[in-house]
């Protein structure tokens, strides 16, 4: 199999790319290292079977020639991080639907599958739970710049089923809270990750407003397999799938087992949103999949529970944490 992986460098992508080489794939993989880390390139490309291309999809040259070798794309290229839907909107949406419109001409023009990573974040704050992939979507105000991400999914996903509807083989793939090794732990990164480096750290942990949201958090293994399913499995051909767990947990909840886990003595701390994201910023109360489409469509069984997953990244950060200080005491 020879694939193409957009965002190849970004937390999930390299994860998909790893999977896939290991598999036996071909993969080309591209990214601008606008999050994603140029040292993921590095380490995939240790595998001769991966060809990394740095820079945005619109500027890498012999894209189409590329895509006319490859059966397989993953579209997992775009702007992520609800700090930089608030910090900037234009680049959201350029990215994500100007860009993606680009490739799907692409993989249309070549009859390639393409399989276009969403988010849960399409189902805006509807309240009708769990999420179901047919279910309306309710957004916020235009002046409230935390929904330019969800919409720009939604329109990416409107273009795909708009190419599905001229032949092309696409799958449209929800996720939903995708943490584990590698993920990003910065201001911009997912609340699981941030939380373990604050714990590691020894600082409070920062809960944004009163920490009874929740949301199901999912192993990234677990992602990357349900992933890897979408672009075999021929009965996922013209569907939307949400890809998570339906197991809800609190904010509040995943800090207190965060601290159980690490042993961390920094206790907690909340933080306004408007202090974090300012004034253009609205949250979503709870946020809970249904997955009974990717049981079916994708023989999908999400195989590692919260607990299990957070000691796994746990235990990662600690190694980064030991090798990095290794490191400094042989430069020294």
């Amino acid at each position: 199999m020879k694939c193409l992986v957009t965002g190849a460098a970004g937390f999930i992508g390299f994860h998909l790319c790893k999977a896939l080489l290991n598999r036996g794939a071909e993969v080309w993989g591209i990214d601008d290292f606008s999050s994603g880390k140029e040292e993921r390139f590095h380490e995939l490309s240790k595998d001769r079977s991966f060809h990394g291309l740095p820079g945005p999809l619109d500027a890498v040259s012999g894209l189409a020639e590329i895509i006319k070798q490859v059966a397989l794309i993953y579209h997992l290229a775009a702007v992520v991080g609800v700090k930089r839907y608030v910090e900037d909107p234009v680049r959201v949406i350029e990215t994500n639907v100007c860009q993606g419109a680009m490739l799907l001409r692409l993989a249309q023009l070549h009859r390639r599958k393409i399989v276009f990573t969403s988010t849960s974040e399409v189902y805006g704050k509807s309240s009708v739970l769990p999420f179901n992939e047919s279910a309306d979507r309710l957004y916020g105000s235009s002046l409230t710049s935390r929904w330019c991400y969800a919409i720009s999914k939604s329109a990416a996903e409107h273009l795909c089923l708009g190419y599905a509807a001229r032949g092309l083989p696409v799958v449209i793939l929800r996720y939903f809270n995708v943490y584990g090794p590698h993920g990003d732990s910065s201001v911009y990164g997912g609340v699981a990750n941030c939380f373990i480096k604050q714990a590691l750290e020894g600082k409070p942990l920062t809960v944004h407003g009163d920490g009874r949201q929740t949301r199901c958090f999912t192993y990234i293994d677990d992602i990357v397999a349900g992933t890897i399913a979408a672009g075999e499995a021929p009965a996922a051909v013209g569907h939307i799938i949400n890809l998570g767990t339906d197991k809800e947990i609190s904010i509040l909840d995943l800090a207190r087992l965060i601290i159980r886990l690490s042993g961390s003595e920094g206790g907690l701390i909340f933080q306004p949103y408007e202090e974090f994201y300012g004034f253009s910023y609205e949250d979503v109360p709870r946020r809970v999949p249904d997955i009974s489409a990717a049981r079916r469509l994708l023989n999908y069984r999400p195989a590692v529970p919260l607990e299990e997953g957070l000691q796994r990244t746990l235990d990662w950060h600690r190694r980064k944490r030991a090798e990095v200080t290794n490191e400094k005491g042989r430069q020294s």
